[in-house]
């Protein structure tokens, strides 16, 4: 162990939990925080631009190889909480780095995998590093930074998420360009490497706390699993099922989700009564907690929604080529980088409420008038309606995160950090699964569903918005 950490755990054990970690130690903590959580969102999506190359090479289906993605995503969602949970017993620092090691080491089996069954596990399995680094992210941020200073912390965090849940497509272009798809995987092992490395040399070790965190059930780890994989296998089904017009197949999908909302209720009401339960239904009885956690939802439904659309609209509606759509698109991630800064300096200044229902209010704008686009529309027209998109969903993000990691008591930092990640890749999934149902009801794409698509996304964004805004009278 690096003689700095020992003396850091030491300090924290002798007189308590400090107040974040001093410079420059804080930058190379902060170094290791967004090197990980920067693999671990992009790895969502990097894959989706390849997945008919590697349906051609391993001679698989288009239907067989999206699992290439699902497997990834599931494994993520699934384990979030259980492995805040044992973040918050065994110390974030821990779970971080071990699933930074699974997810390296999945990586090289990704990379040589020879069959579409092996790429699929070994995605599973980095999946499972992924859902490591994600649900103690947070929970490490808050670690890191004083609390006065936390707003910042959780600016540059959610930019660099924000950033990285866009950011997939065109890092897997690029990489294509010049590469073949196993190369997708290839660049996690050095970036792996280097952030183990510093990671066990800068991150803080949990604070002592008084609080004694209770194993869970493996019945609810269980539980837990199965809710979580009924509803998005149902989910993505129901997409599926919609697209080819399978009414067999919808009934299927209708049955898992059933199956999922029956697992949830179980699970649920075994979690009410525990003091710490696994799934953080003690945070959710916080109102500030619930809005937050709700805007959160709709505001990464929105997101999803409108920038999976936005390639048809550009390419098929509007006929740009895919390095013009490309292009144009980059103005919302700008957006974020330029935006989220000030949000970041605004945290503490202004109500995180306010902060965030002025940006989803923002948000809903820019995709309104997206949807409201000229039938001739310039470059110009477009840009800067993206930007005001990018620069509402920033402007919302650092606020909503702040206070959901905030108004959680220090010693259930981990499951409000699980919990982040859980409602973002929730939202994103319901955008992905309404997308698909909105194509089925209007599969032209002469402009009606992708202008439906955009209309929707705008609704969300406003449920986001109000849900910020009653946390302005909301009580933690």
């Amino acid at each position: 162990m690096n003689p700095a950490n020992q003396a850091n755990q030491a300090n924290q054990a002798d007189n308590g939990p400090t107040d974040g970690l001093p410079l420059p130690a804080r930058n190379r903590a902060m170094l290791v925080i967004i090197l990980g959580i920067a693999m671990a969102v992009l790895d969502g999506s990097v894959v989706n631009l390849a997945l008919p190359g590697i349906a051609r090479e391993l001679n698989a289906s288009a239907a067989h190889a999206i699992w290439v993605v699902n497997a990834y995503q599931i494994a993520t969602l699934v384990m979030l909480l259980p492995l805040a949970s044992l973040g918050e017993r065994l110390g974030y620092r821990r779970v971080y780095l071990v699933g930074m090691a699974l997810f390296a080491l999945s990586s090289v089996g990704a990379m040589l995998a020879d069959s579409l069954a092996t790429l699929i596990v070994a995605r599973a399995v980095q999946g499972l590093g992924a859902a490591g680094i994600m649900s103690v992210n947070a929970a490490l941020v808050r670690l890191t930074y004083p609390r006065a200073q936390l707003g910042r912390g959780l600016a540059i965090n959610s930019m660099v998420v924000a950033l990285a849940s866009v950011a997939g497509p065109s890092v897997a272009a690029g990489i294509l360009s010049v590469a073949p798809w196993p190369w997708l995987f290839a660049l996690n092992l050095p970036l792996g490497a280097l952030t183990l490395w510093l990671g066990w040399r800068a991150l803080p070790f949990n604070p002592p706390s008084a609080v004694v965190q209770p194993r869970p059930a493996a019945l609810d780890v269980v539980l837990n699993v199965l809710m979580f994989t009924l509803i998005f296998v149902g989910g993505e089904r129901l997409g599926a099922a919609h697209g080819a017009g399978r009414a067999g197949a919808s009934s299927e999908a209708w049955g898992l989700l059933a199956a999922g909302v029956v697992v949830g209720w179980v699970y649920l009401r075994r979690q009410w009564r525990l003091a710490a339960p696994l799934f953080p239904v003690d945070l959710l009885r916080i109102p500030v907690f619930a809005l937050s956690m709700g805007s959160s939802v709709g505001a990464f439904c929105a997101q999803t929604l409108a920038y999976l659309v936005l390639p048809f609209l550009l390419l098929e509606g509007l006929g740009r080529t895919p390095l013009q759509a490309g292009l144009l698109i980059t103005a919302w991630p700008v957006a974020i980088v330029v935006t989220a800064p000030i949000a970041g300096r605004l945290i503490g200044r202004y109500a995180d409420g306010l902060l965030g229902a002025i940006g989803m209010g923002v948000f809903a704008c820019g995709l309104l008038l997206l949807a409201a686009l000229p039938a001739v529309p310039s470059a110009f027209d477009m840009v800067w309606r993206m930007a005001l998109c990018g620069a509402g969903f920033a402007l919302f993000q650092s606020p909503n995160n702040h206070t959901i990691v905030t108004s959680a008591p220090l010693h259930r930092s981990g499951a409000a950090s699980g919990m982040l990640g859980t409602a973002r890749l929730t939202g994103q999934t319901m955008g992905a699964v309404l997308l698909a149902t909105i194509f089925t009801l209007w599969p032209s794409h002469d402009g009606t569903g992708e202008w439906v698509a955009l209309l929707l996304a705008a609704a969300f964004a406003v449920v986001a918005g109000v849900c910020s805004s009653l946390r302005l009278r909301a009580t933690h």
